[in-house]
């Protein structure tokens, strides 16, 4: 594996953003930046290990940095929960969907968020519907459309837009923007350049 300075760059900002976002105890519930940081991982990262590790090792950090802060009660937010591991895989995913991206861009950004906000959000609902998640639907295709309406109508009136898929969706735009906004400033202003040599 090959740490170059980007990737410790990329993984600096992953850690920051996977810690950071939390202190915002008030955010609209769904507002969070799991999928931008795993698009980001797959997009920036170029050894590929590194770039299923590294994003999944941010936010394990995060969760272990908030689950001990909540057990000394310095903080309400617990750090890993019931059924955490399906979010993980998803996590993994969404990084894999990620490395797709080869040209980093204003559209490709755009393009991967909302796929990867889609897929998320079927995957994710869909697992809720398989073992329940403390929302109780019928094992049938009604029940599953069922789970999703619930998803898409969960806290409507305590977020930016209606439905916890509108604010997950805008969470996910914002964070992936954020993320590839700071890498780009920090590709341009701290990591060290190779300069030409001067001929004469």
């Amino acid at each position: 594996m090959k740490f170059s300075k980007s990737t410790v760059w990329a993984f600096v900002i992953l850690v920051l953003t996977a810690s950071l976002y939390r202190v915002w105890s008030s955010r609209p519930f769904g507002f969070a930046p799991q999928v931008a940081m795993a698009l980001f991982g797959g997009a920036v990262i170029k050894d590929k290990r590194l770039a299923l590790i590294l994003p999944l090792l941010s936010l394990l950090i995060s969760d272990a940095l908030y689950q001990l802060l909540y057990a000394y009660d310095l903080t309400p937010i617990k750090g890993f929960y019931r059924g955490q591991w399906a979010n993980y895989l998803l996590f993994v995913g969404i990084t894999l969907f990620g490395t797709l991206m080869k040209k980093i861009n204003f559209r490709n950004v755009l393009g991967f968020t909302v796929s990867g906000s889609v897929l998320f959000f079927l995957l994710s609902n869909f697992g809720v519907w398989l073992g329940g998640g403390g929302f109780e639907r019928p094992k049938t295709f009604d029940g599953l459309i069922q789970c999703y309406g619930d998803a898409l109508a969960f806290h409507r009136d305590y977020g930016l837009f209606p439905g916890f898929y509108g604010n997950q969706l805008i969470g996910d735009l914002f964070f992936s923007f954020v993320l590839f906004g700071a890498y780009y400033l920090v590709s341009k202003f701290a990591i060290t350049k190779q300069t030409v040599p001067a001929t004469n």
